[in-house]
């Protein structure tokens, strides 16, 4: 039982860009979480936890093994640590920060929590989630994650596996993968995705490859052009990943480091058994 723990591949309409399960990938297993959320409905990491939560029990149940799989770091920190129990957020907070420029916001957050504004001015969504909590219930972001709750670290036995392959291996991998989803039906499914008249602002909108596409699409980048720049995303996303999850998760949890190939399979399982 395999249950997806990626934050773009929550959502329906990013199946290519995602790499999300194939419809025949899915035929050989069942699989949990992909493609459950539209668009428009930003899905959180304390609503992902939650879902996930509810696969896991119902696998367990069932007499099964969960296998949870996927790179967004901040999901799994928060379905084993647990997270700060932030109040929902005023709606009409929210949408007024994040249409607000990245500037004025961080102006703001400078009057409002002055440690927050500390965030590189241009991290964007970390500047707008730490504004739109201290006007919306008082307390500031760092003031509520003092407090965490919802874990499951403590109720469930772990066997994890992290995978750092080579990074020039990684890299390459990155490349291909992209320019296979460009020619895959990546683009017509950014084209879909922009004439709904989506908030640019939405998780989906901001997936690595939606910025680029729609520059081609609308005629600010040639197709060469939009492929180097999906590329170079993709790659810097994948040097984030590569550095969170080298240094981040337990010591104790068993780092990778082969290329994965057919060779290498064998050799990871039997890492995961040994650590076990």
């Amino acid at each position: 039982m395999i249950i997806n723990g990626d934050s773009a591949q929550i959502y329906s309409d990013l199946p290519v860009l995602s790499a999300a399960p194939t419809p025949a990938e899915r035929a050989g297993a069942d699989y949990r979480l992909y493609g459950v959320r539209d668009g428009a409905e930003p899905c959180s990491a304390a609503e992902w936890a939650g879902l996930a939560r509810g696969e896991i029990a119902d696998v367990q149940a069932s007499g099964r093994l969960p296998i949870l799989v996927g790179g967004t770091g901040l999901y799994l920190r928060t379905l084993l640590d647990g997270i700060a129990p932030v109040p929902a957020i005023d709606r009409e907070v929210r949408r007024r920060v994040r249409d607000a420029p990245v500037e004025r916001n961080r102006a703001r957050l400078t009057e409002l929590d002055p440690e927050a504004a500390r965030l590189s001015p241009g991290d964007s969504t970390r500047i707008a989630r730490a504004l739109e909590v201290v006007i919306s219930t008082g307390r500031t972001l760092r003031q509520w994650q003092s407090e965490r709750e919802g874990g499951i670290a403590g109720q469930v036995s772990l066997r994890p596996l992290i995978l750092l392959p080579p990074r020039d291996w990684l890299y390459a991998r990155c490349d291909q993968r992209f320019d296979r989803m460009f020619d895959g039906g990546a683009v017509e499914e950014v084209k879909r995705l922009v004439e709904r008249g989506l908030s640019p602002s939405l998780p989906a909108m901001r997936a690595i490859g939606v910025r680029e596409i729609s520059a081609f699409l609308a005629g600010k980048m040639t197709r060469e052009a939009a492929g180097a720049a999906g590329r170079q995303a993709t790659r810097n996303y994948a040097k984030r990943q590569y550095t969170w999850f080298a240094h981040q998760p337990p010591a104790e949890w068993p780092r990778f480091t082969l290329p994965l190939d057919e060779g290498s399979i064998g050799d990871a399982l039997a890492l995961l058994r040994a650590k076990a």
